[in-house]
């Protein structure tokens, strides 16, 4: 049921790409992608979906064009262009682990090794932790975590598996333990980042950046939660990282509207206007999908999850897709950036692209993404 969806999707990649050759997309506050050079935390998702396009339809074209921005990534990471943040994992894991995992390119693993060097650099001993934002001396930064990093250390648990150094896994497993004790509240629900005193490492405060208020949920932060902490567990096998996934996806489905697609913060006020996150319901499917492959047949919480995942996934591609409106560049319907900020609140957000496009192909194909 999902092919045509699927067939939309990859040609409107491919539009893209024939159209903006040697280009990556970026957030506008148009109804397009403002196309410019790899430089931006985001162009991962781009190459990604690039992949995605090539697993599913074995069209050359796709593998093509996502090869050639190998090189793009690799003056990236030499030069240290906009590095300073977590945001590696999303960089390279789509990139350079994709590239090897479908065409077992030793150039690509290379660089996604040393991309993992440079997220590795992010740990503070002080709090054992990765610095989310800035470098090690920011003062507004430098003792932060946020909860998007969940999906950036699947590099390093890569990283591990290919080459036995401890030092990988032992970081992102710190990171992931100090995020499940700050970030994950009782109720399944979840701060957006999280404050340490950068000289001995005590707790400070939850905050965010993106939610509603410090203390709300953070739609698109509770997906990464989600998502990150079901591959967690795929890397480790520690129960307590499956079992807090699935509190937050449990969280996530029982503050959904009647149509299935999150706000953008699930303790805004909800009046005429208020903006989605279709993206962040895209995440939380494909988070959904992982836990359902890491659960048992009889595990009790199955029905209930897949019952979620089809009412989300119907939802999005029926009522948030492009897949009936010609000529556009995103795939998703409001997706929202930045809403306090007002960047972004109601566009395409290529991260969302991403994600319905990983929760499609895997449901109709199995193809997993690539973290």
């Amino acid at each position: 049921m999902w092919k045509d969806a699927i067939q939309a999707a990859i040609a409107t990649i491919k539009m893209n790409a024939i159209r903006h050759p040697e280009q990556f997309p970026h957030i506008s506050n148009e109804l397009c992608y403002e196309w410019g050079e790899n430089n931006d935390w985001i162009d991962g998702f781009y190459t990604g979906l690039l992949w995605l396009s090539y697993e599913y339809s074995g069209d050359d074209f796709y593998k093509q064009t996502a090869m050639q921005q190998l090189e793009s990534y690799r003056h990236r990471l030499e030069h240290h262009i906009v590095l300073d943040h977590h945001d590696i994992g999303f960089l390279y894991s789509l990139s350079a682990v994709a590239e090897w995992r479908i065409t077992g390119s030793e150039e690509a693993r290379q660089l996604a090794l040393s991309a993992a060097d440079k997220l590795v650099e992010r740990f503070r001993e002080s709090f054992e932790a990765i610095q989310a934002w800035g470098q090690a001396d920011d003062p507004d930064n430098g003792g932060r975590i946020i909860i998007d990093c969940l999906m950036n250390i699947p590099l390093l648990f890569w990283a591990h598996e290919q080459t036995g150094k401890v030092a990988y896994y032992d970081i992102a497993m710190k990171h992931a333990q100090k995020s499940l004790r700050f970030l994950i509240r009782g109720d399944g629900s979840s701060y957006h980042t999280f404050y340490f005193d950068l000289q001995n490492g005590n707790c400070l405060r939850g905050g965010t950046h993106q939610g509603f208020l410090d203390g709300s949920t953070w739609s698109r932060g509770q997906a990464w939660g989600i998502y990150g902490f079901a591959i967690s567990y795929r890397y480790t096998k520690d129960p307590m990282y499956l079992d807090t996934a699935k509190r937050l996806a449990r969280y996530f489905i029982e503050h959904l509207p009647e149509d299935h697609v999150s706000y953008w913060d699930f303790d805004v006020k909800v009046e005429d206007g208020t903006p989605r996150d279709s993206s962040a319901t895209a995440i939380t499917a494909c988070g959904i999908l992982e836990i359902l492959d890491l659960v048992p047949p009889d595990d009790a919480d199955r029905a209930y999850l897949q019952e979620a995942l089809m009412q989300m996934m119907t939802s999005l591609v029926d009522n948030y897709s492009t897949q009936n409106i010609p000529n556009v560049e995103g795939l998703l319907q409001h997706g929202s950036y930045h809403v306090r900020g007002n960047q972004a609140p109601d566009n395409y957000m290529i991260w969302g692209d991403y994600y319905y496009l990983e929760a499609l192909v895997r449901m109709d194909k199995g193809i997993k993404g690539y973290w």
